[in-house]
């Protein structure tokens, strides 16, 4: 009797942790399922940017409506920086990886390691112009017709009179060489008669461009517009313009048209902009993210028309 008392109190506790650890696996898989939205981990060059600031709003709301999860970093324009972010991504296990790149050369080995890592990469806004590693697909304005666009505004401004214009580059970015071209290919075809008489690096930021134009200033006295390859280069342009003794007008023409440039435009200080939308970047890379994990077909280049702002 002894021995089937001390059976049934083994065979009780036994039932008793068999309930237990299934209670434990069944409370981890729950854990699991909640905790299991997949994650998209976003490098943005410089999140300090209005431009990125809503690229990356269209990018949450979109994600929001599929179920995933943005975490969103800022490489604050140091590509080792930008490096060691992707590196963390690929350590947690991120579904995809979005990268606006500091460096459109360096970030190669960044989607190399992503590549070998089995983790699909896309960029958005800057293309990778790296010959290592391969990016599913790139999303951003169709910035060849962005600086045609540019262009048509200058040729406006110019109306039908001769005219001599300097352009703000930041010639290492891959969307400025793209914008670059469009303008002057644009140039050529709708006013041939305003001629391009310099082309300097502002490098995108606006105490630099505004240097650089108080040096064009000073070398083409006869200067009638500047084109700024984003807002803060036709801003910085602007201040250098007004606190210069140049007496003709100056039509200055920027890209992206963001709430300072707006201002600027209405104020007469610029005379146009070519209009970019972030936010649809934003939302037509989730969308592209969404269609390859679902193993739809994504075309290698998704463009975003641009438009043009004035006054």
């Amino acid at each position: 009797m002894q021995s089937s008392l001390v059976s049934r109190c083994f065979l009780l506790s036994l039932s008793c942790l068999l309930g237990l650890t299934a209670c434990t696996s069944g409370a981890k898989s729950a854990g699991s399922a909640s905790a299991g939205a997949p994650v998209i981990g976003v490098s943005i060059q410089n999140r300090e940017a209005q431009f990125y600031q809503d690229m990356e709003a269209g990018m949450k709301r979109e994600a929001k409506k599929y179920g995933y999860i943005v975490n969103v970093v800022d490489a604050s324009r140091d590509n080792a920086k930008q490096q060691s972010q992707v590196e963390d991504f690929l350590s947690q296990n991120v579904a995809a990886i979005v990268i606006t790149p500091y460096d459109s050369q360096a970030i190669g080995s960044a989607i190399v390691e992503a590549n070998a890592a089995h983790v699909p990469v896309f960029t958005a806004d800057i293309a990778s112009a790296s010959k290592q590693g391969s990016v599913v697909a790139h999303i951003a304005s169709d910035n060849v017709q962005g600086g045609g666009a540019a262009a048509q505004l200058i040729c406006r401004a110019a109306a039908g009179a001769p005219g001599q214009v300097a352009i703000l580059d930041e010639p290492e970015v891959t969307s400025v060489q793209d914008r670059v071209r469009g303008f002057t290919q644009t140039l050529k075809q709708l006013c041939p008669q305003v001629k391009i008489v310099a082309d300097i690096d502002g490098g995108g930021e606006r105490a630099k461009s505004s240097a650089a134009a108080e040096d064009i200033l000073q070398s083409h006295p006869h200067l009638t517009a500047i084109f700024g390859i984003n807002d803060d280069a036709a801003l910085g342009a602007a201040k250098a313009v007004q606190a210069s003794n140049h007496t003709a007008k100056i039509a200055i023409v920027g890209y992206d048209a963001d709430a300072e440039a707006r201002a600027a435009i209405a104020q007469g200080a610029m005379y146009g902009d070519a209009i970019q939308h972030p936010e649809l970047i934003g939302i037509k890379t989730i969308d592209a993210i969404h269609a390859y994990l679902q193993k739809q077909p994504v075309p290698a280049k998704i463009a975003v028309p641009v438009g043009t702002f004035t006054r």
